[in-house]
C-alpha cells in the first residue's frame, strides 16, 4: 500500500508550536506557486533554486526569472537562493542514461543530485527542514521522492518535509495561479533529453 504523504505532511505540520526554518527546494515559479501558499504560514521559508538539469541557460534564466517575479508579487518576506548554474554536474550523473525514458533511471539520479545539493545546504545553513516542489507535478513519482528524501534527511541530519503537494488540488492551484500572476510556462521537464 502507497504512503498518504500529503497526510504525513498534515500530521508534522499539526504538530508544530512555532514556525521552523524550511529550505523548498524550487524547480520554477509554477511548481512553487501552490507549494509556497501552502506552506507559508507555516513555515520560515528560503527557497532554493538548483537546477542543473535545465537545458539550454536561457531556459534556466526563464525559470529563475519566473520564481523571482512570484516571490517579489506573493511572498517578498522569502529569501531566494540561486547556487549557479551546473550543467556538468547533470552531464555526469547522466552518463550512460541517454536513452532512459522520461520518469527513468535518469530522472531518480537528478532528483537524487538536487535534494541532496538541498539537504547538504539545509544542513550546512542550520534549516530544520527541507523538501522540494517537485512533487506537484503529475508527472513527477512523490513516492520516490519522498523516499531519496528520507535517504538524505538520515545522511545529513536535517528532517525532510514528507509531501505529494498535487493532492488537495495543488497543481490545479498552480495552475491558476500561474496564469493569475501571468507567470511563465514552460513547455518540457528541463533537461535536453526531454526536450529531444
Amino acid at each position: 500500500m502507497k504512503t498518504n504523504y500529503n497526510s504525513l505532511m498534515e500530521e508534522i505540520i499539526k504538530s508544530l508550536d512555532y514556525k521552523p526554518k524550511l529550505l523548498l527546494h524550487a524547480c520554477c515559479g509554477i511548481c512553487s506557486s501552490s507549494v509556497l501558499e501552502r506552506l507559508s504560514k507555516d513555515f520560515n521559508i528560503t527557497v532554493l533554486f538548483f537546477n542543473p538539469n535545465i537545458y539550454p541557460v536561457e531556459e534556466y534564466k526563464k525559470r529563475y526569472d519566473t520564481l523571482k517575479k512570484l516571490i517579489n508579487l506573493k511572498h517578498n518576506d522569502i529569501k531566494l537562493i540561486d547556487i549557479g548554474y551546473k550543467p556538468e554536474m547533470f552531464d555526469e550523473i547522466s552518463k550512460g542514461l541517454e536513452d532512459e525514458r522520461e520518469g527513468g533511471k535518469r530522472c531518480t539520479k537528478c532528483y537524487y543530485l538536487r535534494l541532496e545539493e538541498s539537504a547538504k545546504y539545509a544542513s550546512e545553513n542550520d534549516f530544520e527542514f527541507f523538501c522540494t516542489t517537485l512533487s506537484v507535478s503529475p508527472h513527477k513519482d512523490s513516492e520516490r521522492l519522498n523516499n531519496i528524501g528520507k535517504t538524505l534527511e538520515s545522511k545529513y541530519r536535517v528532517k525532510y518535509l514528507y509531501s505529494d503537494f498535487k493532492k488537495k488540488n495543488g497543481f490545479k492551484r498552480s495552475n491558476e495561479l500561474s496564469r493569475e500572476l501571468d507567470l511563465y510556462r514552460q513547455k518540457y521537464c528541463g533537461c535536453k533529453y526531454s526536450i529531444w
